[in-house]
């Protein structure tokens, strides 16, 4: 009788343990896709220059019924053309975090692990990026934090842990976030290839996308003149489609 209680005993904590893990994967010491067993994910909006798309992005979120979650830099919260936005998110309980406050660029685009800021400067501009977020009123807390460039290194990681920032970034094999190129540009993708390369992700697999976090400019240099966030509605369709459901960030990576 004691074999088997223990037996049982130990067949619940196992099917417990299962039931309670999640799947979350990193890169460098930040997270990169929420649990990978659940058919939801997060839409993320960034913006530090140009944010025209917002009001668009606003609309077509409220006409779905979905929380994004954006990411600004400080001298964005701090622009006057786009507070009046910015309050609108807030207020209709929207996720807003940091982007950095001047938008630094912390490592080098070849040799990852070479830093390009300080340990000083880098808490002194994100620090002034929350200041920014306070003096706004924003309901917080604000400890989800996506690095400028959305490019960083482990150092960049465990600095934002001693700061109690949760670092994260976009799921890896998604473009959404070639958005902000030009025509000019050797690297620019138009709206058709952003929105089929999804969609190819999509088709893989049925579990392609879960737990992902996908990234769209709020806004991008006048020299694109066709703009992804314009596509949004499209993508929110397919994406309901495939029956996800939508998550703001904090919501999505809470565990």
């Amino acid at each position: 009788m004691f074999r088997l209680l223990l037996t049982c005993l130990v067949c619940y904590v196992s099917v417990t343990a299962q039931q309670n893990k999640t799947f979350i994967t990193y890169s460098h010491g930040a997270i990169v896709r929420g649990d990978s067993t659940k058919k939801e994910l997060a839409l993320v909006f960034t913006a530090d220059q140009f944010g025209e798309g917002l009001p668009v992005i606003i609309t077509t979120l409220e006409k779905h019924k979905i929380k994004g979650s954006f990411f600004f830099t400080g001298r964005f919260f701090r622009n006057k053309t786009f507070q009046k936005n910015i309050k609108h998110l807030n207020n209709k309980g929207h996720y807003l975090g940091p982007h950095s406050d001047q938008h630094l660029l912390y490592c080098d685009w070849i040799k990852r692990d070479s830093l390009l800021v300080t340990k000083d400067s880098f808490s002194k501009d994100i620090n002034q990026n929350l200041e920014a977020i306070k003096d706004f009123g924003l309901h917080g807390p604000h400890s989800y934090f996506i690095p400028p460039f959305e490019w960083w290194n482990d150092s960049i990681a465990v600095w934002n842990k001693q700061l109690n920032l949760f670092l994260f970034n976009f799921t890896p094999g998604i473009r959404t976030a070639v958005d902000y190129t030009w025509p000019e540009l050797p690297s620019y993708k138009n709206n058709d290839w952003i929105m089929n390369q999804l969609k190819q992700v999509a088709e893989t697999k049925p579990t392609a996308l879960n737990g992902s976090i996908i990234l769209i400019h709020a806004g991008t240099d006048p020299r694109r003149k066709d703009k992804f966030y314009n596509r949004l509605e499209e993508l929110i369709i397919y994406l309901k489609q495939k029956g996800y459901a939508f998550k703001r960030i904090d919501e999505l990576l809470k565990n």
